[in-house]
C-alpha cells in the first residue's frame, strides 16, 4: 500500500447558537470520510496567524481547501459590494500563506468552492463577488436544494485537463452552492471547467503535480466516482510526493 499521506483540511471558525460567544473551529465530517476511504490521513488545521503556515506545510503531503465564507476582497484589490457575504480576514490570510507554500513546494492540493477562490486570489486573480448581478443569464449557481448533495447544474470541462481525465466526461452534472466564482485568471492556471452560462467552475496549474480547484461540492457526494477519482487522485499524488522527500 505504501506510504500513508497526511493530508491538511483548512476548516471555519464558528460562534454556534448556545456555546456562550465562544467560536470554535470546525469542519464538515465529509471531508474527512472522503480522504479516509482515499487511503489519506485527515488532519484538521485551525485558522492560526499567517506566519505558522510553513510549520504546517513541513508536516503535510497534501492539502484540502475546503468550502466557508467569502474571499475578503481586500485580499484582490476590490471595494466591498452590496451583495458580498460574511467574511474572515484570519482565516483568508492563513489560507493565502498555506497555499503560496503548497505551490511553491510541490504539495498537491485539491480546493473546493471557496478553496478555488483562495486558490486563484493567492496568486493574483480576482473574483466575481456576485454572481447574479455581474453575469448575464447567469445560472443559479447557489443552489437552494434541501439536500446539499443535489445535481443543479452541468459543467462542461475542458479535454487535455487533468480534471477531464479524472471525471472521464466532457459534461456532468454537480451540486453547487456558491455565489462567487472566478473573474480574472492567476498567472499560470488554466480553466477547467465552465457551466454553461460560461462561470468558471474548476481551474488547474498543469505545470504542477496535482494542483486543482473545483467550485462544487464533491465531497457532499462521496459515493461518487468523480468525487473517488478527485480524492484519490490528491492522494496518490500526495503519497508519491511524500515517498520522494523520504
Amino acid at each position: 500500500m505504501g506510504t500513508t499521506p497526511v493530508i491538511g483540511i483548512t476548516g471555519s471558525t464558528l460562534v454556534l447558537e448556545g456555546m456562550r460567544g465562544v467560536s470554535r473551529f470546525a469542519l464538515s465530517n465529509y471531508y474527512v470520510r472522503c480522504v479516509t476511504e482515499a487511503g489519506g490521513l485527515p488532519l484538521i488545521l485551525p485558522n492560526v496567524a499567517p506566519e505558522v503556515a510553513p510549520a504546517y506545510l513541513s508536516r503535510l503531503d497534501g492539502l484540502i481547501m475546503s468550502g466557508g465564507l467569502d474571499v475578503d476582497p481586500i485580499f484582490y484589490g476590490q471595494e466591498p459590494q452590496p451583495d458580498l457575504g460574511k467574511v474572515d480576514q484570519v482565516r483568508d490570510a492563513f489560507e493565502l500563506e498555506l497555499v503560496k507554500g503548497a505551490r511553491e513546494q510541490g504539495i498537491p492540493v485539491l480546493a473546493i468552492c471557496r478553496g478555488l477562490q483562495v486558490m486563484n486570489v493567492a496568486f493574483g486573480g480576482t473574483l466575481l463577488q456576485h454572481i447574479p448581478a455581474q453575469v448575464a443569464n447567469a445560472l443559479k449557481h447557489e443552489q437552494e436544494a434541501v439536500r446539499r448533495d443535489a445535481l443543479s447544474h452541468s459543467v462542461d470541462t475542458v479535454q487535455g485537463t487533468r480534471l477531464h481525465a479524472l471525471a472521464g466526461s466532457d459534461r456532468m452534472r454537480v451540486n453547487t452552492f456558491h455565489h462567487q466564482s472566478c473573474d480574472d485568471m492567476a498567472a499560470g492556471f488554466v480553466v477547467s471547467a465552465r457551466a454553461l452560462d460560461g462561470v468558471i467552475e474548476a481551474i488547474e496549474d498543469p505545470q504542477h503535480p496535482f494542483f486543482v480547484g473545483v467550485q462544487w461540492h464533491p465531497e457532499r457526494r462521496p459515493m461518487d466516482d468523480l468525487t473517488k477519482s478527485l480524492f484519490r487522485g490528491l492522494v496518490e499524488a500526495s503519497r508519491c510526493a511524500a515517498e520522494a522527500g523520504a
